[in-house]
């Protein structure tokens, strides 16, 4: 009996200290001991913002004939606001990640998600393609910020080990909304126009502002750093490695991602009943190209990550240049573009790890501005993609869209073996 009490005993101190330690850890601000568990709702609201964001970002490739059609303009012009979105979506991804470092970062995040609801609602009763076009700048503006805040949240939501799952996770939200939320966006426009697309994710988005007020982190405040001087990060040459592969690995698959509906219909002869349906089909290989990203970051640390999936950038290239002829037949052609889809986010998460950790190492006060590199990086591919895309879809034709990404994928695979180059380098001097 006096051992048994002992024992109680000592278990209830443990357990009066461990509550201690929460409440001590919580008036000083900082993140509290947790369990392991990740899909808690802090993650999964998370998650659900980048859902929202990919919805809105990606809808406009679903809808583009619709789109074309309801406004009385061309198909080309309405693949111009892919660029557009990613051309403002870049510059403003930077600037805005290193102004959100001074500001307490709950009220931050739900002021973005605010300015994101005002330019779908605006998207959703343009009156004309100039309306449309200030709507998509409203949301591109913001876009990239809010999944850089998203990742500031990481060591407060998520356990050390479960830190690279959780980027994985974050940018997963862009393809789930690629297997979910832009097939049924595209089916609701086919049902009923276009704008109840956008009318869709305005409600979601309302419902999710209620959501994250009650279950994020408040009151926090990352290391702050004089807003030019965050920007010092850019004399990192592994910095400038890492967004020039992700710049040419994004412009490699947007040559003909942009004109992806355009591509079902017209080269391989899908009914326009079934495009939601490959669209799903297409998400599912991006949602596992993201998860997987997941798995190939926790390959080392720094830039070994990214170096270590090199050879998938060539992969990638071979079946671009065999895409034209692919198209031919329906079943190769859908088997080549789910390949392409495997390949999409493989190099997400890898480029992610290498710039937290080489700022971590580096320039510890540009944390924020490192957070949004990636998305940065992989809009200007976008953007470059997109651009690219639209010039041979007007001068040569859609059906050679593939090669033209081809070349975007070797240059990757290049910067990724300098980059290799460098840190053998590095190695040996250390």
């Amino acid at each position: 009996m006096t051992q048994e009490s002992n024992g109680a005993g000592q278990k209830n101190v443990k357990t009066e200290s461990s509550r201690a330690a929460v409440e001590s850890a919580a008036a000083a601000g900082a993140p509290t001991p947790r369990d392991d568990r990740f899909f808690t709702p802090p993650v999964i609201s998370l998650i659900a913002m980048s859902f929202m964001l990919g919805m809105s970002e990606f809808i406009v490739v679903g809808i583009l004939p619709d789109i074309a059609e309801g406004l009385n303009v061309s198909l080309t012009t309405v693949g111009g606001l892919v660029s557009l979105f990613a051309f403002v979506y870049a510059p403003a991804t930077p600037i805005g990640a290193s102004i959100s470092s001074r500001f307490e970062r709950f009220r931050t995040m739900i002021f973005l998600a605010v300015v994101f609801l005002i330019g779908n609602v605006m998207c959703a009763f343009a009156v004309g393609y100039g309306m449309l076009v200030a709507a998509r700048i409203v949301i591109a503006l913001i876009s990239g910020t809010t999944v850089a805040v998203s990742m500031t949240f990481a060591p407060d939501v998520a356990s050390a080990r479960n830190r690279t799952k959780f980027v994985a996770w974050v940018f997963s939200g862009f393809s789930i909304a690629s297997v979910f939320g832009v097939p049924i966006g595209t089916s609701i426009a086919n049902a009923f126009g276009w704008r109840w697309a956008f009318h869709i994710i305005n409600l979601l988005t309302v419902l999710l502002i209620i959501v994250m007020c009650f279950v994020l982190p408040k009151n926090h405040y990352g290391p702050k750093s004089r807003f030019l001087a965050q920007f010092f990060i850019f004399t990192e040459k592994r910095i400038w490695g890492g967004i020039l592969a992700v710049v040419f690995g994004a412009a490699a698959t947007y040559v003909f991602y942009t004109y992806l509906t355009p591509i079902l219909e017209q080269q391989i002869g899908i009914a326009p009943r079934f495009i939601a349906v490959a669209l799903s089909c297409y998400g599912v290989a991006c949602l596992a190209s993201n998860l997987y990203s997941g798995k190939l970051g926790d390959n080392g640390r720094g830039v070994e990550p990214l170096v270590r999936v090199r050879f998938i950038y060539v992969v990638q290239a071979a079946f671009m240049v065999v895409l034209p002829f692919a198209v031919m037949n329906a079943v190769t052609g859908c088997l080549v573009l789910l390949a392409l889809g495997l390949f999409m986010y493989l190099q997400n998460t890898p480029s992610q790890v290498l710039y937290m950790d080489v700022a971590a190492k580096t320039h510890p006060g540009s944390m924020n501005l490192a957070s949004s590199f990636n998305s940065m990086a992989f809009n200007i591919g976008i953007a470059l993609g997109s651009a690219v895309g639209g010039l041979v879809t007007d001068h040569i034709g859609m059906r050679w869209l593939g090669p033209f990404g081809a070349v975007f994928a070797l240059l990757a695979y290049l910067t990724v073996v300098w980059l290799r180059a460098d840190m053998k380098r590095r190695q040996s001097k250390a």
